[in-house]
């Protein structure tokens, strides 16, 4: 199967592995929850690797863009699913959140499931760990008044899951009243519609710039960085600096969308 536009962005291949960027808005494959939807990163991951099959790794909420990656081989993604199970992946992620939190923390909070089956959802869930580290990046202060204060007050945080759990990093910055910006479900409405407004286009400013494992077939540790795509990097506007400050990191990448 090819396509004529291909949203994803290649950041690595080899004979193992295919690491792409996925834009917000997509779906990593097909969801109970989106019976509807007839576009996933796995299909266009597929174009990417020739028509030939890869295997997901791991996944992105369809909100949530950045690093994502398959394996080309079963072997390859059994050595990496592995690795997964026994909390040998770290990932890394940016946002943008509502008020300035501290500096840095961990949020040690256990989660309920969230089953991705509507019929389930009346029935009882277990509740099971949940840990998250972070650390505050920038702060910024605007004279609007998008609630009762005169001023608004927002940061960019840097989060370091160490569980997988649904929606993870939503619920824990909601738990310490933090919430993404954009974040329709666990986010606090007015500052969405304000970002959305100003900045021309409401999406969940979460993104995951990082990943590191060891190689499947090799062992080599992996360290994969992903950029920003360009509707992350417009809100970043209110944070003057940030991105040169971070010798442009988190900048480069064109945003598609799927």
């Amino acid at each position: 199967m090819t396509f004529e536009h291909n949203p994803l962005t290649e950041l690595y291949r080899d004979a193992q592995l295919l690491v792409v960027h996925k834009p917000a808005g997509l779906l990593v494959h097909r969801s109970p929850i989106d019976r509807h939807e007839t576009e996933f990163a796995l299909q266009y991951a597929r174009a990417l690797n020739g028509g030939e099959h890869v295997y997901p790794v791991h996944r992105l909420d369809r909100p949530t863009s950045g690093v994502l990656v398959f394996a080309r081989d079963p072997e390859a993604a059994r050595q990496l699913g592995l690795q997964m199970m026994a909390g040998e992946v770290s990932k890394t992620y940016l946002a943008v959140v509502r008020g300035w939190p501290p500096e840095q923390g961990v949020i040690d909070h256990p989660l309920k499931e969230e089953p991705e089956d509507r019929r389930l959802k009346g029935q009882a869930q277990p509740v099971r760990d949940a840990l998250t580290h972070y650390r505050r990046l920038a702060t910024t202060e605007i004279p609007v008044a998008v609630e009762t204060y005169p001023t608004s007050r927002y940061a960019v945080v840097e989060l370091e899951p160490k569980t997988g759990r649904k929606h993870q990093l939503r619920r824990h910055m909601k738990h310490i009243s933090h919430p993404i910006i954009g974040d329709a479900n666990h986010g606090r409405g007015r500052h969405n519609r304000y970002f959305a407004k100003r900045f021309g286009e409401g999406r969940l400013l979460l993104a995951a710039t990082g990943i590191a494992f060891a190689h499947p077939a090799t062992g080599t540790m992996m360290s994969i960085r992903c950029p920003l795509e360009q509707s992350f990097i417009r809100a970043l506007e209110l944070f003057p600096g940030f991105c040169d400050q971070h010798d442009g990191a988190f900048s480069g990448l064109e945003g598609n969308s799927a």
